[in-house]
């Protein structure tokens, strides 16, 4: 794959242009409910310098009853600009470690039309251990001129995905814990079912990145991770999770991987896993 297709930035590319006024620096890292300190907080104490924080929370339909569900494109803009981004800026997303949310940031960005957007690999946690420079403190940007517009093929509903319990034409790839997935634990989020959505496999994302470093794990282990969980890259591909964060782990890998137009299930197991919800699978794919 050639470098500049690459989603991945690595921390000495991003060392290299942090006074670059056309690289906008976000940290967009996330924590499931009740889990403090809240990772605003964690931003203000340390970052990256330059970077604002990317709330997943609030960049989201604040409507909707489902967590940070994509917001539609007039909100995304506006939300965007006050970071200070602006449309011929390049977008490098973090996360502070254990590869959450940079990547649905980055999945968003491209989802309303921004592809000038790239993960920073290994994210603070690597930042740290090699110590480079961190701030600590708010960020307060220039506001930016942002253009969105959502390509409706990047994202999926609970609707389709329903439909496709029948017609089978895109393949799911669950990046929860395979104990999530097979429905032997309780979801974090009180009130969901346990279990999966039928038919679908299993690609925990943690899996997908080395925990000593932080970096992404080689192309060739990626590959595998998908292929030995009967995946089968040619195919279509919809990746889900808990809440649509972690999905877009397992759709970075694949993108690494060549793989294009796949989707996202941004209402994931916190919308099919509640009481009435569509049918769930139990044990192992």
């Amino acid at each position: 794959m050639a470098s500049n297709d690459d989603p991945l930035v690595s921390t000495d590319w991003l060392a290299a242009r942090l006074d670059d006024p056309k690289v906008r620096i976000i940290d967009a890292s996330f924590k499931l409910p009740g889990v403090l300190p809240l990772p605003a907080d964690d931003y203000l104490k340390v970052h990256i310098p330059g970077a604002v924080f990317f709330n997943v929370d609030e960049i989201a339909d604040r409507a909707d009853s489902l967590p940070h569900m994509y917001p539609d494109a007039k909100q995304f803009a506006h939300d965007v600009a006050e970071l200070g981004i602006s449309s011929g800026d390049t977008v490098v997303a973090y996360d502070a470690g254990g590869w959450v949310a940079a990547p649905r940031a980055w999945w968003m960005f491209l989802s309303f039309g921004h592809t000038k957007v790239k993960v920073l690999d290994g994210g603070l946690q690597k930042w740290l251990r090699e110590g480079r420079p961190t701030h600590s403190g708010k960020v307060v940007s220039k506001q930016g001129r942002f253009e969105a517009k959502l390509d409706p093929d990047f994202v999926r509903s609970r609707q389709e995905l329903v439909g496709n319990l029948t017609s089978h034409a895109e393949q799911l790839v669950d990046a929860r814990p395979r104990p999530r997935f097979e429905g032997s634990v309780a979801e974090p989020r009180p009130g969901l079912r346990s279990g999966h959505i039928p038919g679908s496999r299993n690609v925990p994302y943690g899996e997908l990145f080395d925990a000593s470093t932080g970096a992404m794990r080689p192309l060739e282990e990626l590959r595998k991770a998908f292929t030995g969980a009967g995946v089968d890259l040619a195919r279509p591909i919809v990746t889900t999770c808990g809440s649509g964060v972690s999905a877009a782990v397992l759709t970075l890998a694949l993108y690494r991987l060549g793989v294009r137009g796949t989707a996202l299930y941004d209402g994931s197991w916190a919308e099919w896993g509640l009481p009435e919800g569509p049918p769930i699978a139990t044990g192992p794919a």
